[in-house]
């Protein structure tokens, strides 16, 4: 893939599209529901082992998309962003999902500062 404007914004698009997918469905009753409808409700014990990484992933690949909107200053957040969400997934699991909301939204704004922190780098051409 090459690192296009519009390439980084279907990055951000999509990468947003599967965290909101994911918050929704975890946060509200939508995919037991539809899971349920279908015939499928011996799934819904298991939708947190699904919904978390796909929310923590979805969010690394917005990381990515905003790393490439802003210039690529700095290091590529590919590695690190994958290893953290990787980490927090098995975090998540290991706690049994005890602290599962805020370690969501301490993960949602870790990724609204990486905004904020590239925002202000490609504004003055470096990253700190």
């Amino acid at each position: 893939m090459t690192d296009t404007p519009e390439n980084s914004d279907r990055l951000l698009k999509w990468g947003l599209g599967g965290a909101l997918f994911a918050a929704l469905c975890y946060f509200t009753p939508l995919l037991v529901v539809i899971v349920a409808g279908v015939g499928l409700s011996a799934l819904t014990g298991w939708l947190d082992y699904a919904l978390f990484p796909l929310l923590f992933f979805s969010l690394a690949v917005v990381a990515q998309a905003l790393w490439l909107r802003a210039g690529k200053p700095g290091p590529a957040p590919k590695l690190w962003a994958t290893g953290l969400a990787v980490a927090l997934s098995i975090l998540i699991i290991l706690l049994e999902f005890r602290f599962a909301i805020r370690i969501t939204i301490g993960v949602f704004a870790a990724t609204a500062l990486y905004a904020v922190l590239l925002n202000r780098a490609q504004k003055k051409g470096s990253l700190l």
